[in-house]
C-alpha cells in the first residue's frame, strides 16, 4: 500500500524532533568500494548504495542519485565519466532553431535512465522504513545542458522563441520520467533546477516556473511529492514565482541565507537547506560541520516548517567522518531540546 506522502510531510513539520534530509547518494561509493563510473552504470550498485546509506544514517528519506548528465545523454549529449566525480555535459548539442525543431524527445529508457528507474524499483523493495526519493533533473537545466549552459542565458533574450520550444520538449520527456519513477514505486522526486538560479526573477519567471507546473500538475497527488531543489544565488528574489510551481516542499543551496529565506516560505510549507556540501561534506572537518549544523539549527529552527539538509548534493568522496558528525549534530540539537550546546 503506498503510503500518504501529504501526510508524510505534515508530521515532518508538526514533529518538534525533525530528521535531517540531505542530497547524499554518491557517497555510497566508498560504502561500497567502487568508481562513480562503475556505480552510474549499475542499478544493482545504485540500490545497494542507497539502503547501506539509509542503515547507516537517520534520514527522513532516501534519495537516489542526483546525476544531472542522464536526462541530457538521452537527447544525446556527450558527457564526461569520471572516477570519483559526478558526471558532466559537454558542449551543446542545439544552437539553432532547425536543430531544436529536429531534436527528438528520446523514450524514457534510452541511454542510462533505464538503469537509475529500476535502482529506485529495487531500492523500495530494500528501503520500507522510510520514502524513496528519485533525483531529476529540471526542465530549464535539461535545457540549458542541451544547447550549453552559458549560450542558452543569451539565447533566452535573442531567441526566446527557441528556447521555449527546447522547453517544450524537455518538459514533455521529463513527465514521462517522473512517470516511470512512480510507476517504479517511488514516493517522489527530487527536482533539481539549479540552472535557474542564474537567471534574473523575470526570467525565471518566463524560463522555468511554468514548465516546473506542468510538471509538478502533470506528477504529484496524495502518494508522489515534487520537491524543488535550486541552489542558486537569486532564489529569495524569485521566490514568488518558486512557491507558484505548487510544488510540496522546496529545497535550496548554500549560496543563500536560510534564515533569510524561511522569512518568505509560508508557514504551511516545508522548506530544507543548506549546510555547504563542498566546504563541510567535503572539505571540513568534524568540528567544522558540526559548528555550522548547529549554527544553522540555531538560526532557522524554531521555524516548524524547517528541515535541515545539504545545500545541494554531497560530493562522492566526501568523508563519512564529516557525514556522521552532520547527523550527530541535527540529533545533539533536538536532544537538547531545539537548543543544542554552545557554539
Amino acid at each position: 500500500m503506498k503510503q500518504n506522502m501529504r501526510e508524510w510531510l505534515q508530521e515532518m513539520k508538526g514533529s518538534p524532533v525533525k530528521k535531517a534530509m540531505p542530497i547524499l547518494s554518491f557517497p555510497a561509493v566508498s560504502l561500497l568500494g567502487v568508481s562513480v563510473r562503475e556505480m552510474i552504470s549499475d542499478s544493482a550498485l545504485q540500490a545497494e548504495g542507497m539502503k547501506r546509506i539509509a542503515d547507516r544514517v537517520d534520514s527522513a528519506a532516501a534519495v537516489s542519485l542526483m546525476d544531472l548528465s542522464v536526462e541530457a545523454e538521452c537527447f544525446g549529449s556527450q558527457i564526461v565519466v569520471s572516477e570519483d566525480e559526478v558526471p558532466t555535459v559537454k558542449g551543446s548539442i542545439v544552437s539553432t532553431v532547425e536543430e531544436v525543431d529536429a531534436l527528438k524527445v528520446p523514450p524514457v529508457g534510452a541511454g542510462r535512465t533505464g538503469i537509475y528507474i529500476e535502482a529506485v524499483r529495487r531500492a523500495k523493495e530494500e528501503i520500507t522504513d522510510r520514502p524513496v526519493f528519485a533525483g531529476m533533473i529540471g526542465p530549464y537545466s535539461l535545457a540549458g545542458r542541451l544547447a550549453d549552459v552559458t549560450e542558452i542565458m543569451l539565447y533566452c533574450y535573442d531567441e526566446p522563441e527557441m528556447v521555449e520550444s527546447l522547453l517544450e520538449k524537455a518538459t514533455e520527456f521529463l513527465i514521462a520520467y517522473g512517470r516511470a519513477y512512480k510507476e517504479a514505486g517511488a514516493d517522489g522526486i527530487l527536482l533539481a533546477e539549479p540552472l535557474a538560479g542564474l537567471l534574473s526573477p523575470a526570467l525565471e519567471e518566463e524560463f522555468s516556473a511554468p514548465y516546473v507546473k506542468r510538471i509538478v500538475s502533470a506528477l504529484q497527488d496524495d502518494n508522489f511529492l515534487v520537491i524543488y531543489h535550486n541552489c542558486g544565488n537569486t532564489t529569495i528574489q524569485a521566490i514568488d514565482s518558486i512557491l507558484s510551481t505548487g510544488a510540496a516542499a522546496y529545497h535550496f543551496g548554500n549560496a543563500i541565507d536560510m534564515a533569510e529565506m524561511m522569512e518568505h516560505i509560508p508557514a504551511d510549507t516545508v522548506a530544507m537547506g543548506n549546510v555547504d556540501p563542498a566546504g563541510q561534506f567535503r572539505n571540513g572537518t568534524v568540528e567544522s560541520i558540526r559548528e555550522e549544523t548547529l549554527s544553522l539549527l540555531k538560526t532557522c529552527g524554531g521555524h516548524p516548517n524547517f528541515v535541515i539538509s545539504s545545500g545541494c548534493d554531497i560530493p562522492p568522496l566526501s568523508k563519512w567522518e564529516n557525514i556522521d558528525a552532520f547527523f550527530a549534530a541535527v540529533k545533539e540539537f533536538y536532544q537538547n531540546g531545539g537548543a543544542g550546546e554552545n557554539v
